[in-house]
């Protein structure tokens, strides 16, 4: 089982750039953009995903279609750091449907929260009756994003 990088040869790093891009390209397509036979191909696909290179497929929604624009980063500083206290945070933030990333940070504050809602007034909802009362939390701090300059793994 491959561990890292340093395991995949060309044809593998050209497989994951070009399904990253465009994960709904057939396997036939995909074999010809890498020079190989399609049964080939699928072998590296399938040990590529075994090896958790590729941890799966999913579609990228269009947040403007979906009326959830407002984008918000917030600075949480937690009361206690206790593993049992972060456990208990990372448990309660995965149930918040607006939260789509969290992150733990090492400096000034405790993690960072990407938060997706229609509006301002969602988010101030999503922050009042969820993120405030996640566990340990003692403050927060909000940042308002006003344009997305890079938002993808290329």
């Amino acid at each position: 089982m491959a561990e890292n990088s340093r395991d995949l040869d060309p044809i593998d790093l050209s497989i994951l750039k070009i399904l990253s891009t465009d994960g709904r390209i057939t396997v036939t397509e995909l074999a010809k953009t890498v020079g190989l036979s399609k049964t080939p191909c699928q072998v590296r696909l399938k040990r590529l995903i075994e090896d958790d290179f590729i941890q799966g497929f999913k579609a990228k929604l269009n947040p403007a279609k979906m009326r959830l624009e407002h984008v918000t980063f917030v600075e949480v500083k937690l009361s206690n750091t206790s593993e049992g206290a972060l456990l208990a945070f990372n448990s309660a933030v995965a149930d918040i449907a607006e939260i789509e990333q969290c992150h733990m940070i090492a400096g000034a504050f405790d993690y960072l929260i990407k938060v997706r809602t229609s509006d301002i007034q969602s988010y101030r909802k999503v922050l009042a009756e969820s993120i405030s009362g996640l566990p340990h939390v003692s403050s927060t701090s909000t940042h308002v994003s006003m344009e997305s300059v890079v938002d993808e793994i290329t």
